[in-house]
């Protein structure tokens, strides 16, 4: 419950920031979707916790507004760690180059450092050093600035957008009108997830593949229904689909380093008597997981569903048909093709 309270709360001081004629209590209750008196216990809670908050009477309606070109004063300094943390960070979102997220990070620590010395400037830049924030294939998402900053206030306001998009299946562009719930980042994409109009269900969308986008006059209120975790629970990794119950076993060689780590929820591992292990899952669709097979190479086996094993037997068929044998001095061009055609029958 303080969770979504502080959720809601922050929402609000969202919309404060961006509203030029300030918020009514009406507006507060449907910003977080509570009671009036919830709403008026919200503003006492913010107001009471040092945000510079006013309020005005006009006629029988009560307004809330942020204090003119009011600027927090932080009256503690930042200890060394806090201030390394914040420069490590900065390397965290450099996949948001370009974007209103890496922007505000770059005022917040640009105005840090004009107030460290250069003493301490140099020493949090040779600890620095000694750190490398790791990073693996990431977008380009600088020309999506304006796409992600249109969302973003979408997001805070709780307004409609519109939008043309290409799916991940599909050549043909759609118009879609989506109520955006959430920003998601994931694995070095963002999404967005809302509900879409057209499909009349809660959608996820790739950020790059939206594009001529506008914030309509439109409100919505999020549905009671959602909630991000159940949403994504049954995720391989993004997509949603039918239920499967999968099981795959790993090698020997390969157990320790699938066996210690937590790759979906769901999982459950069992050890096998030659060192290896099976690992079990129930996920939604089977595209996801039959590429994290594919990527353990024949450390893997399916086991079941049949379904992915003939989908992973199929996607090893046509990986190989690309590399057409080469003759061996000694081996017929047919026996070298039985070969081919039988290994993979064998392992299954």
């Amino acid at each position: 419950m303080r969770g979504d309270q502080l959720s809601r709360q922050w929402r609000i001081l969202r919309r404060l920031e961006v509203s030029k004629n300030g918020l009514t209590a009406n507006q507060v209750a449907d910003e977080g979707g509570v009671s009036l008196r919830t709403a008026y216990r919200d503003m006492d809670d913010l107001q009471a916790a040092g945000f510079p908050i006013y309020t005005e009477k006009e006629g029988k309606i009560t307004r809330w507004r942020f204090i003119d070109n009011y600027k927090f004063n932080i009256p503690e300094p930042f200890t060394l760690t806090e201030l390394l943390c914040l420069h490590l960070g900065g390397d965290l979102l450099k996949v948001f180059k370009g974007t209103v997220f890496q922007e505000s990070q770059q005022s917040i620590l640009e105005k840090i450092r004009t107030m460290l010395p250069p003493e301490t400037l140099a020493y949090l830049n040779r600890i620095r050093a000694a750190y490398q924030m790791g990073g693996g294939p990431c977008k380009d998402y600088s020309c999506f600035s304006g796409v992600i900053d249109q969302i973003n206030r979408a997001v805070a306001d709780r307004k409609t957008v519109e939008f043309g998009y290409w799916s991940l299946k599909s050549d043909e562009r759609t118009t879609r009108k989506v109520d955006p719930y959430k920003i998601w980042f994931y694995d070095g994409t963002i999404y967005m997830i809302g509900h879409c109009h057209l499909r009349k269900d809660i959608r996820t969308f790739v950020i790059d593949r939206i594009n001529m986008l506008q914030v309509l006059e439109d409100c919505f209120k999020v549905s009671e229904r959602f909630s991000f975790d159940d949403y994504v629970r049954h995720s391989f990794k993004v997509m949603q689909d039918e239920l499967y119950a999968v099981t795959v076993r790993i090698s020997p060689s390969w157990s320790r380093y699938i066996g210690e780590k937590i790759w979906h929820q769901s999982q459950r591992i069992q050890k096998l008597i030659d060192g290896g292990i099976e690992i079990s899952f129930r996920v939604a669709g089977l595209d996801e997981i039959r590429r994290w097979v594919l990527g353990l190479g024949p450390e893997a086996v399916v086991v079941e569903p049949e379904e992915l094993k003939q989908s992973v037997r199929q996607s090893l068929e046509e990986a190989l048909s690309q590399y057409p044998f080469a003759a061996v001095e000694g081996v017929s061009p047919m026996a070298a093709e039985d070969q081919i055609n039988w290994a993979p029958i064998r392992r299954g």
